[in-house]
């Protein structure tokens, strides 16, 4: 690992070099400050050909990142939250590590379980004294 590289878990950490920057206009309030600065920073990460990502992270990464990847596997962020575009720039990498934390986090397996007979026999048993309860609210069948 080195200075240059961006730390996301002990197990993984993305080269800057792998990320590509372009600044573009903000949109929403700001007035003359909008119009006329590009301050909005796009950050595009290619997982598909990063060596760091691996294959199953990558499917992870897909699942997490919905539209925000593009079929060629390109994460595209954009931040303007900011006025700055080294703020927005710190924003969308930021936004990157917690979209990669969330993605390396495996989902533990699940492995079906069964009853047992013990709690098969208390469901019915509650069944049925639910049914005699309402069996009993009926009608007496006596004659007047």
């Amino acid at each position: 690992m080195t200075p240059a590289d961006i730390h996301v878990t002990n197990a993984l950490s993305i080269p800057l070099e792998a990320l590509t920057f372009s600044y573009i206009r903000a949109s929403g309030p700001g007035g003359q400050n909008v119009n006329k600065v590009a301050t909005a920073a796009q950050l595009r990460f290619d997982a598909a050909n990063c060596a760091a990502v691996s294959p199953d992270l990558l499917e992870r990464l897909r699942r997490v990142a919905g539209r925000r990847m593009t079929a060629d596997g390109v994460v595209v962020i954009t931040a303007q939250r900011f006025r700055s575009q080294e703020r927005n720039r710190e924003d969308a990498i930021g936004r990157l590590v917690d979209l990669l934390k969330k993605a390396s986090h495996r989902p533990k397996a699940r492995r079906p379980t069964k009853p047992s007979k013990a709690v098969k026999e208390r469901r019915l048993e509650g069944k049925r004294q639910r049914s005699n309860i309402k069996k009993g609210r009926g009608r007496s069948g006596g004659v007047d």
